[in-house]
């Protein structure tokens, strides 16, 4: 029996902070056959509304320190003004979307990060227990449209902010078992670079041979590695291909165009 084809996109604040690009992403989104779901960060607005209310932003290598009073503030940013707008407008392009935390339906259930060296304070990390394909597989097959938001909860009360890669990916590989998935990543670049500097050298495809080649030719290095090696470890987990592309061009997929960089083939296990 062949399974149901399944889109899983993450957008960052590039998309979320820019109405225009919104909206052409948005319509774009709509436009893609299949299943549909929708993870979405919160942009520079939570930032932005911390430093309108007085609330210190605390950063420690790239992640956001989430004490109480931050969390009020995602949660009100993420899962309330970001998070509906984002319905309402998919609503307005056609596509019957429903806005959710993973509080909701009990779908994504996180653990407290445990205090090492740093207190990251009310951030949730997810296992692979956390997602329940299921329940959102109803949601899906009922012809509704997910769009989760950066919130979580521990099943005890507690809400928590999560990385929205993380989520999206989680999401892809639980869902993996039900649906043919492909998980796509947005960001400002329109895939992998050959040239860092030439915004056109797109390397088209990349399977784990390929990947190798590029790690040690130094064209793949620093920060794109763990975003690469999330991707094939999503891929080993069951998820058909991982796209990382710019949002722009989302539309390319629809017309069958090339559209960013496409990941898939399973990685060798190390012996």
């Amino acid at each position: 029996m062949t399974k149901q084809q399944l889109h899983i996109i993450k957008i960052g604040g590039n998309v979320i902070d820019n109405s225009e690009n919104l909206h052409h992403f948005l319509k774009d989104f709509t436009g893609l056959d299949g299943y549909k779901i929708l993870v979405h960060g919160g942009g520079k607005v939570a930032t932005q509304l911390q430093e309108e209310l007085g609330i210190e932003t605390k950063m420690v290598d790239g992640r956001r320190i989430t004490d109480i009073e931050t969390l009020r503030v995602v949660t009100m940013v993420y899962g309330g003004l970001i998070n509906k707008n984002i319905v309402a407008q998919l609503q307005h392009y056609g596509s019957n979307a429903i806005g959710l935390t993973g509080a909701d339906g009990n779908f994504i259930r996180t653990k407290k990060r445990p205090v090492k060296t740093i207190d990251y304070g009310f951030v949730g990390d997810i296992d692979d227990k956390s997602i329940d394909p299921e329940s959102i597989g109803k949601l899906l097959d009922a012809g509704f449209t997910p769009v989760f938001c950066a919130i979580t909860h521990n099943g005890e009360g507690q809400l928590l902010n999560t990385n929205a890669d993380t989520i999206a990916s989680a999401l892809a590989v639980a869902l993996s078992k039900l649906y043919e998935t492909t998980l796509i990543y947005c960001f400002e670049k329109k895939g992998v670079l050959h040239d860092i500097n030439d915004e056109e050298s797109v390397i088209r495809e990349i399977d784990p041979a390929k990947y190798e080649e590029l790690k040690q030719k130094q064209i793949i290095h620093s920060g794109m590695l763990p975003k690469l090696d999330n991707a094939f470890t999503a891929i080993n987990c069951g998820v058909k291909a991982v796209v990382i592309g710019k949002s722009d061009d989302l539309g390319q997929l629809k017309s069958k165009q090339p559209f960013g960089t496409t990941l898939s083939g399973k990685l060798k296990a190390e012996s």
